[in-house]
């Protein structure tokens, strides 16, 4: 007789085991991932026929890993050149953001056939979106599955080069006891629709749903068994998405991918920085530029500010609110700014925020944020072909930061002429007066004797 394993039920996601079934794992905290195991068997291992013989890594043929264009220029930028046969892609983002739009567009446009799989709207709710963004290609191929086996025969009869999979939760296969969407179904699904693609040469895209902390769903193996796994991220109140690339095995994983989403679908933005900045007739108190790296991607955001008036008392109760800004770090820039370059800000109300709804988490607009606020405090408007980047530290000193010739070339092509840089950057842009500056308050002065 086999001998019993000592705790049956393992858990999925992380691999804890328990004697008892619970319906949470105790480790990882995921729900319903726990599943029996069986006892090992014992098997002797012999050595069998292999796929393909071992050569020379110098002899492996390379067409079959060439890169095709996907039709859509800024995926392209993000996927390293396009998209390979055989590569398994997970695109997963928040409900709304646009992942269907943009995979229609993507089947439309690649000039090859695509077989696209609606698990969830019916095949005539995917037409009219099609129509809606013009994409009815002779090459796209739509069908409307929830059971793997019938996505495996519509396979074997369009024979596409590229297979879209709306969404990998949606889909069920029928040797696997379980409810579509669980970590069992997933799993299984996933991995028969990659070893069949990986086999014929198709790209494979599967769309991911993600949980309400934005982490994509299912087991943490669907992201390590894909190729490549893509965020789609945008706010539901502006036009602005972006594709990030945060596993790449085929090109770099810090490209950034910008898109216009609009009623007559979603388009590829080559310089998108007009949404990030706003162009005054004159120039205006509590405004400062400065240009932040999304990946490997210089892109030009306004910090506006606003400042309430002085208060005769302080109460303590001044507000503070940032908008596409850390909170934290824009409270400690702040605090800094008022201690170190002696702007009252206590008992008044600080208003701080980004243009066009973009984020910024990176410190290098330490610099920026608190010229801003100091402009408004001070109605002192600051040149309009300034910027500024730096990080700020506790001790008022400006830091380096990364990539400063790639902000500083793209800022000079957009027309700004002026640059404050932390000391130590060593840069020359002919045409451009860089400043080097060492402290918040020398970078006060600087502004008010350039002004």
């Amino acid at each position: 007789m086999a001998k019993a394993v000592k705790d049956p039920y393992r858990c999925g996601e992380c691999g804890w085991s328990t004697a008892k079934w619970a319906g949470r794992c105790q480790e990882c905290q995921a729900w319903g991932t726990l599943e029996e195991i069986a006892a090992p068997k014992k098997a002797s291992l012999t050595p069998s026929a292999v796929t393909s013989p071992a050569l020379p890594i110098g002899e492996v043929a390379l067409e079959g890993a060439r890169a095709r264009s996907s039709g859509v220029a800024e995926l392209d930028r993000v996927l390293g050149g396009g998209l390979v046969p055989g590569a398994a892609l997970l695109l997963a983002g928040e409900p709304g953001v646009g992942k269907s739009t943009l995979l229609l567009t993507v089947a439309s446009e690649i000039n090859e056939v695509a077989l696209y799989i609606s698990g969830e709207e019916s095949a005539s709710q995917v037409r009219l979106r099609a129509e809606r963004l013009t994409a009815l290609s002779k090459n796209l191929m739509l069908a409307a599955e929830n059971d793997l086996g019938s996505i495996l025969t519509h396979i074997e009869n369009v024979k596409p080069t590229l297979l879209i999979i709306d969404s990998i939760q949606t889909i069920a296969s029928s040797v696997v006891d379980s409810a579509p969407g669980s970590v069992t179904q997933v799993r299984e699904v996933a991995a028969a629709l990659i070893r069949i693609c990986k086999e014929r040469g198709i790209t494979l895209i599967l769309v991911g749903h993600v949980t309400k902390d934005g982490s994509i769903a299912g087991p943490r193996l669907l992201e390590h068994i894909v190729d490549v796994v893509l965020q789609f991220e945008g706010e539901r109140h502006s036009r602005l998405r972006l594709i990030r690339a945060t596993k790449n095995r085929f090109g770099p994983s810090d490209e950034v991918g910008c898109f216009d989403l609009h009623d007559g679908g979603i388009e590829g933005l080559a310089d998108p920085t007009g949404l990030f900045t706003s162009r005054h007739s004159e120039p205006v108190p509590g405004t400062c530029v400065t240009v932040a790296l999304e990946g490997r991607r210089p892109l030009l955001a306004e910090i506006q500010a606003l400042v309430g008036n002085d208060r005769d008392v302080d109460y303590g109760n001044a507000r503070r609110v940032t908008s596409g800004l850390d909170s934290s770090r824009t409270a400690m820039s702040l605090a800094v700014l008022e201690l170190r370059a002696k702007v009252k800000l206590s008992g008044r109300d600080v208003y701080v925020a980004t243009v066009g709804g973009m984020k910024i988490s990176e410190p290098s607009a330490d610099l920026a944020v608190a010229l801003a606020v100091a402009s408004a405090a001070h109605s002192l408007a600051l040149p309009s072909d300034l910027i500024a980047i730096g990080e700020v530290g506790l001790a008022g000193e400006i830091r380096k930061i990364s990539g400063v010739s790639q902000r500083l070339n793209e800022a000079f092509r957009l027309g700004f002429k002026k640059a404050l840089v932390p000391s130590g950057s060593d840069v020359e842009i002919a045409g451009m007066e860089i400043v080097e500056v060492s402290r918040l308050e020398q970078a006060i002065s600087r502004v008010k004797i350039g002004k």
